[in-house]
């Protein structure tokens, strides 16, 4: 398994490469723009070039993009529905054009609203994506820590949507802090199993395409989208060698998403500490 982070592409796409290489990071998720504005960023030749170069000759691989925060296919503002649909479809080229793997997005909430309401919205809002997007680029859902009706805390409602879709251009991410919030024991053998069976049974391994790796500010099943830094929460670093140990999570990247031990990020020592459970195992 590669291990790596979310890091920063302020100052030009390339930079997230020189960040990735400080902290130790084998593989990254950036965003393709602010994930707090529907404004994209347009990238040009010179910088795209330069990113795929620094990527090439770094071996920081494989590169994921997260989608906006805005993001909510669940929605029941037509307006918002639409610049949903439009941003991530965005950031789909701009997986194209980096050669990222896909967009790890979360659905959205239904704001009380039941999935029953929406999930015929959902699932075309994600045809209209994968319609207008290059066909070497993932579509992946989070799951959801189950917070604000949030949909995707559960296994059967990620599977239900991909069956409806149809395409193996959708994919998955775990979020190993949602898991737990909602209430898959990660952090036990026993737990970890039964989860990645309902997870096989439900979706298939072969959909699973990346972890993000956080620890948990909130206890098992407490329904709160909180990260921590690894060891410092409910899952702790025995939890995180439970996780990695698994036969499953054997070749998929794993991408801290934490607050940093500075609180600015994903940091090195977080890095570390991955890579030190890994080499224990």
């Amino acid at each position: 398994m590669r291990i790596g982070a979310h890091v920063s592409t302020a100052g030009g796409a390339d930079k997230a490469i020189d960040r990735a290489q400080l902290l130790g990071a084998e593989t990254i998720q950036v965003f393709g723009s602010s994930p707090q504005s529907w404004r994209r960023k347009l990238y040009g030749e010179i910088e795209v070039e330069a990113f795929r170069q620094k990527a090439q000759d770094s071996a920081v691989s494989p590169v994921f993009l997260h989608g906006v925060y805005l993001a909510n296919l669940a929605t029941s503002n037509p307006e918002n529905l639409a610049k949903s649909v439009e941003a991530i479809s965005h950031d789909m080229h701009v997986c194209h054009l980096l050669g990222a793997m896909g967009v790890i997005f979360h659905v959205g909430s239904h704001r009380g609203a039941g999935i029953e309401i929406v999930f015929h919205q959902i699932v075309d809002s994600v045809r209209q994506v994968l319609e207008s997007t290059p066909e070497d680029t993932w579509l992946i859902l989070e799951n959801s820590a189950g917070m604000g009706d949030a949909i995707g805390s559960r296994f059967s409602e990620l599977a239900r949507i991909m069956d409806e879709v149809g395409s193996d251009r959708v994919r998955v991410c775990l979020d190993t802090q949602h898991m737990f919030a909602s209430g898959y024991d990660v952090k036990t053998k026993n737990g970890l199993d039964h989860a990645m069976t309902e997870f096989q049974e439900e979706i298939g391994l072969a959909n699973l395409v990346a972890v993000h790796a956080n620890d948990s500010k909130c206890p098992l099943g407490g329904g709160v989208d909180r990260h921590e830094n690894i060891g410092e929460g409910y899952i702790g670093r025995d939890g995180f060698a439970n996780i990695m140990e698994h036969a499953v999570f054997q070749e998929v990247p794993f991408l801290l998403e934490v607050p940093g031990f500075a609180n600015q990020g994903p940091d090195k020592e977080n890095v570390d500490i991955l890579k030190a459970i890994r080499a224990s195992l």
